[in-house]
Order: structure tokens, then C-alpha cells, then sequence
């Protein structure tokens, strides 16, 4: 060995000393479903959807309440040998966590069931994540709190819908049949119930296993951006989360985790969240903010 080598040994240890001492561990991963029942979970059920003697579906006026089940829409059942949350969609609503969440990664797994329930009995199997949900339950349609959406539903996990004044901005392109759909290198489009381009924006790409298999989603919240993942696969990033309230708009950044009811039968399991400090690298190409 050299004179010369030496110093640059001693340069190189003390680097990786400072590295070890200044490296962050990674954050434990927190269990939101025990297994064994809802707690910590609250249940809400709108107004039931009543089927009429001469065909048809005629919506309630007075919703069924919070932490009120009469029909067991929420269960801890076993499915595939292993604990999970079925939702049996009967009623229309969701169970929420009892505590918010801010600057996470959630992590969980679903799988269609074989039940679909009126008005959505002919439609596709349908549910979501509902993430930083705020105010008052029922907020949307009367059902759901406002929120940001991941949506799950047959064909279009992943996409992007606001609730009741959830506001995002994504970069999108419209398609053939001049829907906006997820583009990174897309301009930014700001998407509300409001705006001319309206609450919703589809993934791209899909990758949805076929129904009856297990998915795994991936939502990373960091300040106010989020990115949805399918199967390990980036679906969308969405930039600015905010609300809006009469035209006025503030960040809606902090809030509940609510999983929907919504005429069909699902099951969710390995529901887990983790603190982030940032989003991690290598998910293709995000960045913490775009202008």
C-alpha cells in the first residue's frame, strides 16, 4: 500500500462514519386493521336505496348514522386463510379511522367480492380510498366526507376523484374521447367539482390484477402531493391538494382514511400506514412540488 492510499482511506472512512451517524432508520410500519375487529375504525351509512314494487330505486331521507350497522355492511371475516374487512355494499357509506394522518405511505391490499347491490347492481364493482378526509360525514351525496380519492373500481384503480370540494392539480391529456387522462409530461390541470375540467382524472397506466385477485395500493402523501400506485406501478402524481369552500381555497393536507361502500362486495386487508419524511426516490420522475 502507497503513502498516497492512505489518505484517501481515512477520507473515504470518515464519510461513511458521517453517513451512518447522520441516516435516518426508517419509520415503523403502523397496523390500522388488527384483525380481530373495528377498532378504531368509525362506521357511517347514508340514507339506504330502496327498491320499488314497480322497479326502480328510490333514495331515503334520513341516513342510517354513525357507528350504526343494523345489516352488517362492515365485518372482520377470513378470506384466503387470512383476516380482512369486507364491505358488503349493501348500504352506501364508509368506515374511517378514528385518527388523521399527515406526510404517510398507505399501504393495503383489496379483492372484489361477488355481490353488487341497487342503484350499482348493473354497473361495475365500485369503492375507494377516500384520504385526508375532513368535516362532516355524509359531506358528499350524503355518504361520504370531502376527501381525496383513490379509486377502486374495476378497470380504473388508481383514478383520481374530488369529494365534496377536494381540489388537485394533475398533469393530464385528453383522449379520444376527450376525457383528461394522467400524463407526466402533461400540463397541469386543475381538477374540482366546479372547474371546466370536473373531479375526475384516470390513471394511466392500468394495472388492476383480473377481479377476485388480490391488488396492493400504494398512496404516498408528502405536504400537499400524493402519488397513487397499483401493484408496484405508479398510476398518477397529483400536486397541490387543497379544498374549497364558497370559491375560497386552502391546503387540505391532514385528515381521515375512509374505505367506501358503494353497491359492491370487497374486502380489504394488511392495512398499514408509515411516516414519511419525503417521497422516496425512484418512483419515476415526481417531484415534491411543480409549478
Amino acid at each position: 500500500m502507497s503513502r498516497n492510499t492512505l489518505p484517501v482511506l481515512a477520507v473515504l472512512a470518515i464519510l461513511l462514519y458521517s453517513h451512518c451517524k447522520t441516516a435516518q432508520p426508517e419509520a415503523p410500519w403502523t397496523d390500522l386493521f388488527n384483525g380481530a375487529d373495528l377498532q378504531g375504525w368509525d362506521t357511517y351509512l347514508g340514507p339506504k336505496f330502496i327498491v320499488r314494487d314497480t322497479g326502480g330505486v328510490r333514495q331515503d331521507s334520513v341516513p342510517v348514522g354513525l357507528n350504526t350497522d343494523p345489516d352488517g355492511v362492515f365485518s372482520v371475516v377470513s378470506v384466503d386463510d387470512e383476516p380482512a374487512i369486507r364491505i358488503s355494499g349493501t348500504g352506501f357509506g364508509g368506515i374511517s379511522t378514528t385518527g388523521e394522518f399527515e406526510n404517510y405511505h398507505l399501504r393495503l391490499q383489496f379483492k372484489w367480492g361477488q355481490l353488487k347491490s341497487p342503484p350499482r347492481d348493473q354497473g361495475k364493482m365500485d369503492s375507494g380510498v377516500l384520504y385526508h378526509a375532513v368535516g362532516p360525514h355524509g359531506a358528499d351525496y350524503g355518504y361520504w366526507m370531502r376527501s381525496q380519492e383513490f379509486q377502486i373500481q374495476e378497470g380504473d384503480c388508481a383514478d383520481y376523484w374530488g369529494v365534496a370540494g377536494g381540489l388537485f392539480d394533475i398533469p393530464a391529456t385528453l383522449n379520444a374521447d376527450s376525457a383528461w387522462v394522467y400524463d407526466p409530461k402533461g400540463q397541469l390541470q386543475t381538477f374540482s367539482a366546479d372547474g371546466p375540467n370536473g373531479r375526475h382524472c384516470i390513471k394511466n397506466p392500468d394495472t388492476e390484477k383480473p377481479t377476485g385477485e388480490w391488488n396492493t395500493i400504494d398512496l404516498y402523501c408528502s405536504g400537499d402531493t400524493a402519488v397513487h400506485m397499483v401493484n408496484g406501478v405508479v398510476n398518477m402524481v397529483l400536486y397541490r391538494s387543497r379544498q374549497s369552500d364558497e370559491g375560497r381555497e386552502t391546503p387540505l393536507v391532514r385528515g381521515k382514511i375512509q374505505l367506501q361502500s358503494e353497491g359492491a362486495e370487497v374486502y380489504y386487508r394488511r392495512i398499514q400506514v408509515q411516516a414519511i419524511e419525503r417521497l422516496p426516490a425512484g418512483l419515476g420522475g415526481i417531484e415534491e412540488s411543480k409549478n
